[in-house]
């Protein structure tokens, strides 16, 4: 039986969650603990280290990576509000949407330089495939090249800060040392950063593709690294950080948000910039028994918006819903550049799905209705 967290509705088959002897998950108690931060020390700690990395020659001061999304819209606004002169560094979604372009070129217009790498979309397909059918995540070139992307134009443009948004493992929960960290290392991307045990040194030799492809894909060395003097910090560490705050600011910025909610979604404001993110929340679901709907319930019930009561009813209602669309966009057309079929599909995610916590027939069978949902075998302590 799935056990879920009696705050929130974050299930225990969450990677890195820790549900206490009360039956509270340890994102809620990270939460909790945010009142206890002096927050005007905080900032006070991050005017003096922004002190330390601003640009002497009247060069850049930052490397900001930004999706073109409501945080790091906010990130951005933020920034400049320090007095920074950022470099924006945007590493390309697999599918971009055209909201999600529209909020890349209003970000520009903030008053920054931005650089958008666009890796060669060929070999992304090839990732793309290969993240989906061997660990489950067709939006793995996009997770790793997040953090690689970024910190390559650091080393190569000898920007030492990269100024980063929220740390997951803090809002969502993860293991303490991760949850305090309030710099990205090397080691933290390894660990966190949508590796998933696929490395990008292993690609070249089982799948054929060059290592000059790959590069994009590829952390700096620790030599690199060093030469130039990069860290980073979360901005979330010392700021208040909140998705609904930072969407009303963005949005007084000229930040777009889709019609209505989006599919598997609870709201109509994240995940607006690449076709793939459906696919990407499904197999969530398939894996671990929650995806987007419940990681935005649960944030909104830790800040008393709604009630745990309105979660579960959200929850069972918007949660992994099977991925026909996304944005408008049909799944056939998504799955296209992957070469794959919808069929073949729907016999992946039958692979990848968890059968204890999803109902089955008497001869093992996955249960699903008309539309491919699946059901879980329970959505609460009962």
């Amino acid at each position: 039986m799935l056990s879920y967290c009696i705050r929130c509705v974050m299930p225990s088959t969450k990677p890195d969650l820790y549900i206490d002897e009360q039956g509270v998950c340890n994102a809620c108690r990270a939460y909790e603990s945010r009142k206890n931060v002096d927050w005007i020390s905080r900032k006070n700690e991050l005017t003096s280290i922004l002190e330390k990395y601003r640009s002497k020659d009247g060069g850049w001061d930052c490397v900001v990576p930004v999706s073109g999304g409501k945080d790091s819209t906010f990130q951005v606004i933020r920034v400049l509000q320090l007095g920074l002169n950022p470099l924006c560094v945007t590493s390309s979604t697999c599918d971009l949407s055209q909201i999600g372009r529209e909020n890349i070129e209003n970000l520009k217009r903030l008053g920054v330089d931005h650089m958008e790498f666009s890796p060669n979309p060929k070999v992304r397909s090839k990732l793309n495939r290969i993240g989906l059918t061997e660990v489950g995540d067709i939006a793995w070139p996009e997770h790793v090249g997040i953090f690689t992307i970024p910190v390559r134009a650091a080393v190569q443009f000898k920007i030492p800060l990269i100024i980063w948004g929220e740390n997951s493992q803090n809002e969502y929960g993860g293991p303490a040392a991760a949850a305090e960290n309030n710099v990205l290392s090397r080691r933290w991307l390894e660990e966190f950063g949508g590796l998933l045990g696929l490395r990008v040194s292993d690609l070249s030799d089982a799948y054929g593709i060059s290592k000059r492809d790959l590069l994009l894909y590829q952390y700096p060395s620790d030599e690199e690294l060093q030469s130039v003097g990069v860290t980073g910090l979360f901005l979330g560490h010392y700021l208040q950080w909140d998705g609904l705050s930072n969407l009303l600011i963005s949005q007084a910025h000229g930040f777009k948000s889709f019609s209505g909610p989006v599919e598997g979604s609870m709201v109509n404001y994240e995940n607006l910039d690449n076709h793939q993110h459906g696919i990407h929340d499904y197999f969530k679901f398939l894996k671990f028994g929650f995806s987007r709907a419940t990681d935005i319930a649960c944030l909104h019930v830790r800040r008393d918006r709604i009630t745990r009561e309105d979660a579960l009813s959200i929850v069972k209602e918007r949660d992994g819903k099977f991925p026909w669309t996304y944005l408008g966009k049909s799944l056939a057309d998504i799955l296209m550049p992957l070469e794959m079929t919808v069929d073949e599909f729907i016999t992946l995610c039958d692979r990848f799905t968890n059968k204890r916590i999803f109902k089955c027939d008497a001869s093992g069978a996955l249960i699903k209705d008309r539309e491919g949902n699946l059901e879980k075998v329970n959505y609460d302590n009962q």
